[in-house]
C-alpha cells in the first residue's frame, strides 16, 4: 500500500506560512523552520504592538490635556474631576484635539469644569 503524504494540506500550510513571511529578509523568508519561528514571533509582537499603540495615544492625550489645563489654572486631575461633576461627555481624545485646534472651545470647557468644582 502506498504511503499517504497528505501533500495537498502540507503544501497549503507551507504556502500560507511563506505568505505570512512576505517581506522578511534572508533565510527567514524561505526556510520553513526559521520562517515558522519568525512568523510566530512577529505575530506576538503584532498583538503586543496593538495594545501598546492604544496606551501611547492615551498617554499623549493626557499630556496634552495636562498642558492645556495648566494654561487655565487647573491641574489635569482637577480638570477631569470637574468635567465628571459637570457631566461632560467628552473623552480625552476629543478634549486633546480641542486643546490644540480650538483653544476658545477648550477654554469654555475648562471654565465649566472650574464651575463644577466650586
Amino acid at each position: 500500500m502506498v504511503r499517504a503524504t497528505n501533500a495537498v494540506y502540507s503544501n497549503r500550510k507551507r504556502k500560507r506560512l511563506l505568505k505570512q513571511a512576505k517581506g522578511f529578509v534572508g533565510d527567514r523568508k524561505n526556510h520553513r523552520r526559521l520562517t515558522s519561528n519568525c512568523v510566530l514571533q512577529a505575530m506576538a509582537f503584532n498583538y503586543r504592538g496593538r495594545k501598546q499603540c492604544k496606551r501611547d495615544f492615551r498617554s499623549l492625550w493626557i499630556n496634552r490635556l495636562g498642558v492645556g489645563a495648566k494654561l487655565h489654572g487647573l491641574s489635569y486631575s482637577k480638570l477631569i474631576d470637574g468635567l465628571k461633576k459637570a457631566q461632560c461627555g467628552l473623552d480625552r481624545k476629543v478634549l486633546s484635539e480641542m486643546a490644540i485646534k480650538d483653544p476658545a472651545g477648550f477654554a469654555a470647557v475648562a471654565h465649566k469644569a472650574k464651575q463644577a468644582l466650586a
